[in-house]
C-alpha cells in the first residue's frame, strides 16, 4: 500500500521520520528511495549549518573574556552540543553511504574520512572540541 501513495504524501511522511529510521523507509520502492535520499541530504546540510551556527556562538567564549566558572559551564555545554550534532550528522552520512545514496566521489571521500576520524577518536570537522 505504501508504494501507491502520491509523491506529495510520501514527501510529508519522509520529512517526519526520525534519523534512525529514515534509511529503512527507502526500501519501500524507487519513489521512497528518492525521497529518502533528498531528505537525508537536506538533514546533512541542516546539521552542517547548525554546527556552523553553534561554532559562531562559541567564538566569544574562546577569547576568555568571561568569568571562569561561566566559561567552564558554557564550554562544556558547547562541546556536548557540537559532539551530538556531529554524531547525528555522521550517522546520516554513513547510512547514505552504505545504502548507495552518495554518488559523488568527492562526497564519498569526505564521508569516509569523517567516519574514519570519528572511529579513531578524532575531530572530523576540525572543530577542536574533542
Amino acid at each position: 500500500m505504501l508504494d501507491r501513495l502520491p509523491v506529495e504524501i510520501v514527501e510529508r511522511i519522509v520529512a517526519k521520520i526520525p534519523d534512525t529510521d529514515l534509511i529503512a523507509a527507502s526500501k519501500v520502492d524507487r519513489v521512497w528511495w528518492q525521497e529518502v535520499r533528498q531528505e537525508a541530504y537536506k538533514r546533512w546540510k541542516n546539521y552542517a549549518t547548525t554546527i556552523g551556527y553553534v561554532r559562531a556562538l562559541g567564538k566569544p567564549f574562546e577569547k576568555g573574556n568571561v568569568d571562569w566558572i561561566t566559561f567552564e559551564d558554557v564550554n562544556d555545554f558547547y562541546k556536548r552540543w557540537i559532539d551530538r550534532l556531529t554524531k547525528d550528522q555522521l550517522y546520516i552520512m554513513e547510512k547514505m553511504l552504505r545504502n548507495g545514496m552518495v554518488v559523488d566521489p568527492q562526497e564519498r571521500e569526505t564521508i569516509e574520512y569523517a567516519l574514519s576520524e570519528q572511529r579513531w577518536g578524532g575531530d572530523p570537522w576540525g572543530l577542536g572540541v574533542v
